[in-house]
């Protein structure tokens, strides 16, 4: 309220400068506001590109200087002659006579079409060149991602590799690939359009229903880079995060093993003798109607076995509780089921209280868990 209040005033003085004060008032809003789910973008705004790690990213970014010169230098010659020709032949006050009329003037003409048609012509020339070269994908790519956007997370599929990763909770999956080898990143969506993006790649593309959008990035740099949806997709598009971790060869392997095994293992059974009232039956009816039942009883400082039903055919999910937990945070089921199937999930012992228990994958799935 104090920044518009202050913009009105500056307007009702001047209008120009009124404006101006309006813009630089944006300007450091923009430049001072936090956010507490960065994706890697954690740089003010600046005239430049930011951290790149990926070299199409790279090839992409050199661009931007070259352009945005020419641009700056072209908006100053073009103003600088309309101010000129405007203040220079102002009609005077004691003369009603028109200045000097040139028409007809082949040379000026040739001149200014020429000019911006050889600056448009390199432009696309040079434009075209890197387009080629970043949208190039290899016959045979060191990793293959087959990335899938719904309503509100993300899934990851390495088929090759027969592993899978469902986005749950805030932070989203992570994507894990290898430094310095070609990784193709297969794009699709299930429901709406969605837009995988990642700052530091400097590329974002959008996953569409029905059709596979793909490119191809090689990761110069080790670390984790943030990610998001980029496009508005529905309530609960904030949430949609991910991360990229890049790593070395060795580590990726070893992580594809370690992976593997845990993929192979045998679910804990649901434990015997469990005290009554310990053992929940809960399934996930869809995405707008939610859990049925949407309220559950359960008995306090006892551990709590949920046995989960996901009769959704069309949409993954599992089983949350809000603040759950010792220190406060939430407790998150896993895996997640995909659609038609079954998971048993083990819940700590819960003090006495009312909670509310959510899909991660859909927040706005939720219901009551009274424990007493």
């Amino acid at each position: 309220m104090r920044v518009i209040e202050a913009a009105r005033r500056a307007i009702r003085r001047s209008a120009v400068p009124g404006l101006l004060v309006l813009a630089l008032l944006f300007l450091a809003g923009c430049a001072t506001r936090t956010d507490d789910r960065p994706t890697s973008d954690s740089a003010l705004p600046g005239f430049l590109p930011g951290h790149i790690v990926t070299e199409q990213g790279r090839q992409a970014a050199d661009l931007y200087l070259p352009i945005f010169v020419i641009s700056v230098v072209v908006f100053f010659l073009v103003e600088g002659l309309l101010l000129f020709v405007s203040f220079r032949f102002r009609r005077s006050k004691h003369s009603d006579e028109l200045p000097a009329q040139t028409h007809g003037n082949n040379r000026l003409e040739i001149i200014w079409t020429a000019i911006p048609a050889l600056i448009v012509t390199g432009l696309f020339v040079v434009s075209t060149s890197v387009l080629v070269k970043v949208e190039a994908v290899s016959d045979e790519p060191a990793v293959t991602v087959d990335v899938t956007g719904f309503q509100w997370q993300w899934t990851f599929d390495y088929k090759q590799q027969g592993l899978s990763f469902t986005g749950a909770g805030d932070e989203g999956p992570e994507m894990v690939v290898p430094v310095n080898e070609p990784i193709l990143i297969r794009l699709q969506a299930q429901d709406v359009i969605h837009s995988f993006y990642v700052p530091q790649f400097f590329r974002k593309l959008d996953a569409v229903p029905g059709r596979i959008n793909q490119f191809e990035v090689t990761i110069t740099e080790e670390g984790t880079f943030g990610g998001q949806c980029a496009e508005f997709c529905g309530l609960s598009h904030d949430a949609m995060y991910f991360n990229v971790r890049a790593v070395d060869r060795a580590s990726f392997d070893q992580w594809v093993a370690e992976e593997q095994q845990k993929a192979q293992a045998t679910p804990v059974p649901v434990p015997s003798g469990a005290p009554e009232g310990a053992v929940l039956d809960l399934a996930a009816v869809s995405v707008t109607e939610g859990y049925t039942p949407s309220e559950l009883t359960a008995p306090a400082d006892t551990p709590l076995t949920i046995r989960f039903d996901n009769t959704d055919p069309a949409a993954p999910h599992n089983v949350a509780i809000r603040a759950a937990t010792a220190d406060g945070k939430d407790w998150i089921g896993l895996p997640i089921a995909d659609p038609g199937q079954k998971a048993t999930y083990s819940v700590p012992p819960i003090t006495a209280g009312t909670f509310t228990f959510y899909c991660s994958v859909h927040p706005n799935m939720t219901g009551t868990l009274t424990v007493q």
